[in-house]
């Protein structure tokens, strides 16, 4: 089955319903609609004609300019909207950045302070579902009245206000989103800001905000090379751009030396540092704390959202957070250790409430199990696999017959996508699914996911990459040392990497299919109780291993499928199975 393809709908087919779709996206004239009879998916319509073309993206990187500029004109932007940097101060802002983790640790630091009745605002990105995510009052996305509101007004303020002389009158989709959601947080008065970077930190245009209350940098890896740098400590760079003179930031253990660079950036500005103590020095004690988020690296997380709460509660002159108590750490630092204190009731509602979607999520099915986690760099991965192995080691059920697993895979990007499929390979997936991210072969009707910025041929060649990747990776899975390796401690990074399978396993079939849509028909072969499309497209079973695997799927007493590699893809796959994510 090595080499197996198939391509569920013929290429010059979905590219012009893709053509088709875009027209009708931008309108016949490719102008925007009445602003009376403006819809919120009018609004995001016209939203979308602000993301940069795939064409004119690829001459920016190659012409790239002073990035400090990037953040003159952001400002420039804010400006002619409304607003003054001065004005964000308001905003009591934590800003968040890092490689991995910076929307797991914004969303429990933002669930903390709203267990302390606290008005929360809450700016990420990207979305899964409906861009109005990105943009959330009290932990909820606005409404898309508010959205729509919100949108023209700020729209049309820019159109009036643009410079005749320029050929530039809007900023590109993220600014705009970024300054609407400065202009959704003032107007609805919330009691601090939770920001996330964008990409990188100092000239990601986030970094307009100027007095944060406290910043924070989750753990760092290689991602956004040809933006940030292609080593750690280049990135670490980068990250440490968010420090500001005087506010407080805290970080997680890091390596040295990107740890050594953030501690240089910090002392440069004299901006106070410190090292986030691990959740066990805060659980010593009391009781264990319980995250809302599966997986163990999110308690790197939490600890330092942890940190980042109490630290803004304190600067507000907050009661209630926590008292300080002896701790027994004695690891040689770069850094001076964050407090270690008794977290309060209110945190542990926080932290046990944390929701966070497409990150460690698993929805339970009939037979069928999807795991959801965008992890896309290659630390993340591995966090993904250790995580998905631990949730297949508690669920597994002796004597109950074969179980099947389908790995449905897309990475895009700068990725490397051999590296973050070698790290998937030990799990032995029974078939390996690819397809773009893209919900429907036609995304007309679905403007919250329409991507200008990748033309269909760069996508469907990228998901003939990812097989041939996994066709060579899997000629080279025959090694019995692999399997018969000893772990170097029980439960640890290696043994968890690992499936208890025995060597030799067969080949995993492979198949791509043109979209999101016909890939989960396939694997859920109707078993899937919410999941109810018509009747599958012509073609889906033509390929032999579509084919065989349909019979397979229909008969396995189990299926456990991982859905990895992209945050986009699992939003995609979540837009079909949680219909109510649409709404």
């Amino acid at each position: 089955m090595k080499g197996d393809r198939s391509l569920a709908t013929s290429w010059p087919m979905v590219k012009k319903l893709w053509q088709k779709a875009t027209m009708e996206q931008l309108g016949p004239s490719g102008g925007t609609f009445s602003v009376k009879s403006a819809s919120f998916q009018d609004a995001v319509r016209t939203l979308n004609t602000l993301q940069t073309n795939a064409s004119f993206l690829e001459q920016v990187k190659r012409q790239r300019g002073d990035p400090q500029t990037q953040l003159e004109a952001m400002e420039l932007y804010l400006a002619r909207s409304g607003l003054q940097v001065e004005d964000l101060d308001q905003l009591n802002i934590i800003h968040i950045t890092g490689t991995k983790g910076k929307g797991s640790t914004c969303a429990f630091t933002e669930h903390i302070l709203r267990s302390y009745g606290l008005k929360t605002g809450f700016f990420s990105s990207p979305h899964l579902v409906q861009v109005r995510e990105r943009i959330r009052i009290n932990g909820q996305p606005i409404s898309p009245e508010l959205f729509t509101k919100h949108f023209w007004h700020l729209y049309h303020r820019l159109e009036q206000t643009k410079d005749c002389n320029s050929c530039v009158s809007m900023p590109s989709y993220f600014r705009f989103l970024t300054l609407m959601a400065f202009h959704v947080f003032l107007q609805e008065k919330v009691d601090l800001a939770v920001v996330e970077v964008g990409i990188g930190g100092a000239y990601d245009c986030t970094n307009i905000i100027r007095k944060p209350v406290v910043c924070g940098v989750s753990s760092l890896g290689i991602d956004h090379t040809s933006l940030l740098g292609d080593t750690v400590e280049k990135i670490a760079w980068q990250k440490g751009g968010i420090f500001k003179h005087g506010v407080p930031a805290f970080t997680v253990p890091q390596p040295d030396g990107p740890l050594a660079v953030l501690r240089e950036r910090a002392k440069q500005i004299s901006c106070p540092l410190y090292l986030c103590p691990p959740l066990e020095a805060l659980e010593e004690g009391g009781p264990p704390l319980t995250l809302g988020l599966e997986g163990e690296h999110q308690r790197s997380n939490a600890a330092l959202a942890l940190q980042l709460a109490r630290c803004w509660l304190q600067q507000k002159d907050h009661q209630g957070i926590g008292e300080l108590k002896a701790s027994r750490l004695s690891v040689q630092r770069q850094l001076p250790l964050a407090p270690v204190f008794q977290p309060t009731s209110h945190m542990r509602h926080g932290l046990q409430k944390t929701e966070w979607l497409g990150r460690t999520q698993v929805l339970r099915r009939g037979p069928l199990t999807w795991y959801l986690d965008g992890a896309h760099t290659s630390s993340s991965i591995q966090a993904c696999v250790r995580w998905f192995r631990q949730v297949l080691r508690r669920s597994e059920k002796p004597g109950s017959g074969p179980e099947v697993r389908v790995l449905l895979f897309n990475s895009t990007g700068d990725r490397d996508p051999a590296a973050l499929l070698k790290l998937l390979q030990p799990c032995q997936f029974d078939y390996a699914v690819f397809c773009p991210n893209l919900t429907e072969v036609s995304p007309t009707g679905n403007a919250d996911q329409q991507n200008f910025t990748v033309t269909l041929d760069q996508v469907l060649l990228r998901c003939l990459e990812h097989q041939q990747h996994w066709s060579r990776l899997d000629e080279e899975q025959t090694s019995p040392d692999l399997w018969n390796a000893p772990s170097p401690e029980p439960g640890g990074p290696v043994s968890l990497l690992l499936a208890p399978r025995p060597p030799h396993t067969p080949s995993t079939g492979s198949l791509i299919f043109s979209c999101i849509s016909h890939a989960l028909q396939w694997i859920s072969q109707g078993r899937d109780p919410v999941f109810q499309p018509p009747s599958p497209p012509q073609g889906l079973l033509t390929h032999p291993v579509a084919r065989s695997g349909a019979s397979v799927l229909r008969e396995a007493p189990a299926v456990h499928v991982l859905v990895t590699g992209s945050l986009h893809l699992v939003g995609g796959v979540l837009k079909l199975l949680e219909p109510s994510l649409s709404q």
